[in-house]
């Protein structure tokens, strides 16, 4: 029998896992990619910020789809590649690309909350889409509150008695983002995809780090890349959004989606932008004001009421945010 840390590293399970081995993934998930946000401010602050999403994808999704296909994983084929393409490019290109480079303008506390409209598209989506599913009382409610949050959030300066105010066009394109990522996510459900959810993770990366680089180009970055001028702290940042954000954060996740109940690895969708928040505060200097602290309460209370529901035995797609990395949650054993 295999140890739980190839478990965790393969997606696979066999035999029940400890508490303590779930609880230490769920601590993995809920910390390292509610501290993405954060990670990429930093990052973006001397890197452009196509390229730098298209240095993470990129060295992420080689050294993955490259270990994968050593450890046996048989080669996609043309409609696997073409369905991953899709992925990468709503979720990466669209999703993850829009938030970098709103983060030039708006605080990662900011962005963290506004892409946790996620959950709160997907139903939306769901819902209007043909033969889509039927949203319950609860879900509609979710809706309607979590826009009411964000409409507080980005709202004139002047809702509470507030000072300053939230860059319209930043937090637009990260509400677009969200948008994407929710696209990318409904049409992962159905896709033809690998059967082992690594190799398809690693094929999104390449074709969204590949879709970066080209708008990165388009956009004349490479004219403003300085290796000269990075900072160390754009280095780290870098780094950890590769190491911690795209392979631990991402390999906990996958895990859990086998071996834990659905209902609990969907609570990071809530904790996520808390710890993000907290973490703008303490590391970044972002304010903490009651117009920011009351529009993320009410933006997290509207995704619990949106993505809880009864447990099922049957798959269902969990909200991934844009900062970290999707797998279809429909996922099949290797």
């Amino acid at each position: 029998m295999r140890s739980e840390q190839s478990q965790l590293t393969d997606g696979t399970s066999h035999g029940s896992p400890s508490p303590f081995a779930v609880w230490t993934a769920m601590f993995a998930v809920y910390i390292v990619w509610g501290s993405t946000y954060l990670a990429i401010r930093f990052a973006v602050e001397t890197i452009p910020p196509f390229l730098m999403a298209s240095a993470r994808f990129l060295v992420a999704g080689i050294v993955l789809y490259t270990w994968r296909r050593a450890q046996g994983d048989p080669t996609p084929s043309k409609s696997e590649w073409r369905s991953a393409a899709i992925v990468g490019l709503c979720l990466l290109l669209g999703g993850n690309g829009g938030v970098v480079w709103a983060e030039q303008h708006v605080a990662s506390s900011v962005a963290a909350l506004l892409v946790a409209s996620t959950p709160l598209w997907m139903a939306l989506i769901d819902a209007l889409r043909p033969g889509g599913q039927k949203p319950s009382i609860q879900t509609i409610l979710g809706i309607v509150i979590g826009f009411c949050g964000i409409a507080l959030l980005i709202g004139p300066s002047q809702l509470l008695g507030g000072t300053g105010s939230v860059d319209s066009v930043g937090a637009l394109v990260v509400l677009g983002a969200a948008f994407s990522w929710s696209v990318g996510s409904l049409y992962s459900r159905k896709a033809q995809l690998p059967a082992s959810p690594l190799l398809g993770t690693g094929m999104e990366m390449l074709a969204g780090g590949t879709a970066l680089l080209l708008l990165g180009i388009f956009t004349g970055e490479l004219g403003r890349l300085r290796l000269a001028t990075i900072t160390p702290a754009s280095w780290l940042g870098l780094g950890y959004l590769i190491i911690f954000g795209s392979w631990v954060g991402f390999s906990a996740y996958t895990w859990l989606l086998r071996v834990a109940p659905t209902p609990l690895v969907s609570t990071y969708a809530y904790v996520n932008p808390v710890v993000a928040v907290v973490l703008g505060c303490l590391f970044a200097g972002e304010p903490l004001t009651a117009r920011s602290f009351l529009a993320t309460a009410i933006i997290v209370s509207a995704v619990v009421l949106t993505t809880r529901r009864p447990s099922s035995k049957s798959s269902s797609a969990v909200y991934v945010p844009p900062t970290s990395k999707l797998v279809d949650v429909s996922v099949t054993e290797e």
